[in-house]
């Protein structure tokens, strides 16, 4: 049966730590904007004109031609500026208490940024799945699991703050908890992409090495 498919693909994540905790950075941070993005929606119909609307739809779907600027990075300097626009994304919450249209505005674009330091990330990711010996369709199904999961989880929270009127500082405050664990989580990755990329570059520079000796004899 295709359900079969699912004990494969958690056995597969519980097999890789790096892919575990990155699996599990995705579903928070996902989790995080998709419990927020149906508030933020609706301050953006009531304050926001159609103008600046399209214009974040623009610039967020810019990812395919932003991407080859980007082509070079290193993967751990991804994940470096995504913890600094994580921790911004929380301060921001404070400023919805002074100005509710500023705190759309803010908030959007730190959510169009995010969505494309994501796609990013993604692309520069799976060569490091390979070292991991993870297939790539594995990989990516992994991937859109964890999305899909954080979309629902976080849509059924909404709903439920939603019903229950809760007062949307309260709701700040539970999200920034819940960020500064996704936080902690890329802290580490940050470092394991970092060790990995630098231990990368030293076996390159021994090669050369090697290589410019076997010349010179």
């Amino acid at each position: 049966m295709p359900a079969k498919h699912y004990s494969s693909i958690f056995k597969e994540i519980n097999s890789c730590k790096f892919l575990k905790i990155q699996s599990l950075t995705l579903f928070i941070i996902t989790y995080v904007d998709w419990t927020l993005i149906p508030f933020v929606t609706k301050f953006e119909g009531t304050y926001l004109p159609v103008f600046m609307i399209s214009f974040y739809m623009l610039v967020g779907a810019l990812d395919g031609f932003i991407q080859p600027l980007f082509k070079n990075i290193k993967i751990h300097n991804i994940y470096l500026f995504a913890i600094f626009l994580d921790i911004f994304q929380i301060f921001s919450y404070l400023v919805y208490s002074f100005s509710v249209v500023t705190f759309t505005y803010v908030i959007l674009t730190v959510f169009t940024i995010q969505g494309i330091t994501f796609e990013i990330a993604r692309i520069h990711t799976v060569d490091f799945m390979q070292d991991e010996k993870v297939e790539l369709k594995d990989y990516l199904m992994i991937r859109s699991l964890m999305i899909s999961a954080a979309i629902v989880a976080g849509s059924l929270s909404s709903m439920i703050f939603d019903y229950f009127s809760v007062n949307l500082n309260y709701l700040f405050i539970f999200l920034s908890i819940i960020g500064l664990f996704g936080i902690y989580f890329q802290i580490i990755l940050y470092k394991k992409f970092k060790k990995k990329v630098t231990n990368a570059e030293i076996i390159i520079q021994i090669d050369k090495k090697e290589l410019f000796e076997k010349f010179r004899v």
